[in-house]
């Protein structure tokens, strides 16, 4: 995981005054305070500041990007976070993320490339993004009733595909069952309401009505625990609908941001202080502050001076359910929603394995991203039965000295946090675990590189412990694992006025797309509806319509 100098105190705001609790507070109070300047909290605050509201983004990091804040290491530029990315370099474009930055004027270049390594128990695949390259796999690897059996499945999803990606997810408004605020647009979105209402539930139900091959789904419960975490049967249909719209059209790729996330993290800040937005960082907030059921600002921890920090008209919290009750004064909040929030489901976490290797063209048939999967029986969530390999400066030569190449590799929400909640970071025996449980990457990369040790320049692994303390996330998790077949996610609305979140587990799946949708939603509860619908205008994705207005209910997945 990467390192960085502990955060430091900063100075209190000039010219601030004392307040009753003898700690400053600032002079001026912004409209909107924003914790966390991960991908949610800066698309809220991007968001938000396109709308003209004033606002401040709190970081306790030193970089902005929470889990997709990137790091340098001896010229080396090390990801952190997300390895797969799609939609980032087209317009128009379903990844709410690309609609986020194109609101706040922003784009990210991006590199495409079209396939992507597989090392399973069925053998190493390289497969091509889109569908007729993976119909030739299946016909090699199962045969052609098989890939007509997977053709078959997605003939009969492609409604549901379409639904998905005629549904701007920047159109959402936030509140009880969701609505679309698109104007005349909605109507073209009527005939399709018995899909969008599809949306809303689990995929495995639509999965298994399809699908009899093992492979197949073995298959989809792979890319379903990519996305959110979960198996089949508790991941959101929405989220695997708008996958299979995106890979398996004819034109599909894969993105690569120039400069890694840490580019998209830092266009993100760009457009929302071209607004006139803020970030602070080295900002840790150890309090929200509630007066009359009302969310009124925030208190700094004390290695951030302690400082007072009032808004106008309210706060987002993009920390987690679990960090953000501990924030709270527990006076202020209705016992029942504090005991909902406190019992949040938790996935498991990560280990990382960072590599810095010498080697330049002679590597150039590495793929740039692997999956390796051990045992299909052992179940797709089982711990340490997953690994994500990605080589990014396969694509960007900028991520690495000249003959040289990086690795990121992760182990998706499979890492237990039981294993560690007992230990210190840089004990003997925490040192002795990390080096255990990290043998898996060696494993699975000496299949791709059995030489790897010999061009070894720097080997970084981190832990749920390090991912807690770097990202002040609650056990190092992954993220909350609200199962889509049990009820309806959360959403963001909280019983405090003024108070609302956004970040994973607000909105169905994991990832980059969900995180980007929930911190516009957040923004957009302290914005008109008419407003919102005027940006939506701006940007192309009403679809012609009127100015005239409705909301369409669909599914209640907030």
């Amino acid at each position: 995981m990467p390192s960085a100098p502990p955060f430091p105190p900063s100075s209190a705001a000039p010219n601030a005054a004392p307040n009753a609790t003898g700690r400053s507070a600032s002079p001026s109070s912004p409209d909107l305070i924003v914790i966390g300047a991960g991908l949610g909290g800066l698309c809220a605050g991007a968001i938000a500041a396109r709308h003209g509201l004033d606002v401040l983004v709190l970081e306790a990091h030193s970089v902005a990007g929470g889990a997709a804040h990137g790091f340098r290491r001896g010229g080396f530029q090390f990801e952190s976070g997300p390895s797969l990315w799609s939609g980032l370099g087209r317009w128009p474009s379903p990844n709410p993320l690309t609609q986020v930055l194109k609101a706040v004027a922003e784009t990210v270049p991006v590199l495409p490339y079209h396939h992507w390594d597989l090392l399973l128990p069925e053998g190493r695949l390289r497969v091509g993004v889109g569908l007729e390259p993976f119909m030739e796999v299946l016909r090699q690897l199962r045969g052609p009733a098989v890939a007509q059996e997977w053709q078959n499945f997605l003939n009969a999803i492609e409604p549901l595909c379409r639904a998905a990606r005629s549904l701007p997810l920047l159109a959402l408004r936030p509140g009880i069952g969701s609505a679309l605020t698109l104007g005349g647009g909605a109507f073209g979105l009527l005939a399709q309401a018995p899909q969008l209402a599809a949306l809303g539930g689990a995929f495995g139900p639509i999965a298994r009505r399809h699908l009899r091959d093992p492979f197949l789904l073995h298959w989809v419960e792979m890319l379903c625990f990519l996305i959110s975490g979960l198996g089949l049967e508790q991941t959101s249909a929405a989220a695997m609908a708008t996958l299979f719209g995106e890979w398996f059209e004819p034109e599909a790729c894969l993105d690569y941001p120039v400069g890694g996330s840490a580019a998209v993290a830092a266009a993100l800040v760009r457009g929302m202080e071209r607004h006139g937005g803020r970030l602070r960082t080295k900002a840790a907030v150890a309090r929200i502050l509630v007066e009359d059921g009302r969310a009124v600002g925030v208190q700094l921890a004390d290695s951030a001076g302690g400082e007072i920090l009032r808004a106008r008209q309210g706060v987002i919290s993009s920390a987690s359910p679990w960090d953000t009750l501990a924030m709270l004064p527990p006076q202020s909040l209705p016992q029942r929603w504090r005991r909902s929030l406190a019992e949040t489901p938790a996935c498991h976490s990560f280990l990382h394995w960072h590599l810095a290797l010498r080697g330049g063209p002679e590597l150039a048939d590495l793929p740039v991203h692997t999956v390796w999967v051990g045992d299909w029986q052992r179940g797709i969530g089982a711990e340490r039965n997953m690994v994500v390999l990605s080589m990014p400066s396969q694509l960007d030569p900028s991520l690495a000295p000249a003959g040289h190449q990086v690795l990121h590799g992760y182990t998706p929400a499979n890492e237990p946090w039981q294993l560690w909640k007992d230990l210190e970071r840089g004990t003997p025996a925490y040192e002795t675990l990390k080096q255990q449980r990290c043998g898996i990457f060696h494993q699975v990369f000496d299949q791709l590189l059995p030489d790897w040790r010999q061009r070894l320049v720097l080997e970084l692994q981190g832990t749920p412990l390090s991912h807690r303390h770097w990202l002040r996330v609650h056990q190092g998790s992954y993220g909350p694992a609200w199962p889509a077949d049990r009820g309806p996610f959360p959403g963001g609305a909280t019983p405090i006025k003024g108070l609302v979140l956004c970040g994973a587990g607000v909105f169905p799946g994991i990832g980059v797309p969900p995180v980007a949708i929930s911190g516009a939603q957040a923004a957009h509860r302290f914005v008109p509806a008419a407003a919102q619908r005027r940006l939506l205008g701006e940007l192309g994705l009403l679809g012609g319509a009127t100015t005239s207005s409705m909301e369409l209910p669909i599914a209640p997945r907030r």
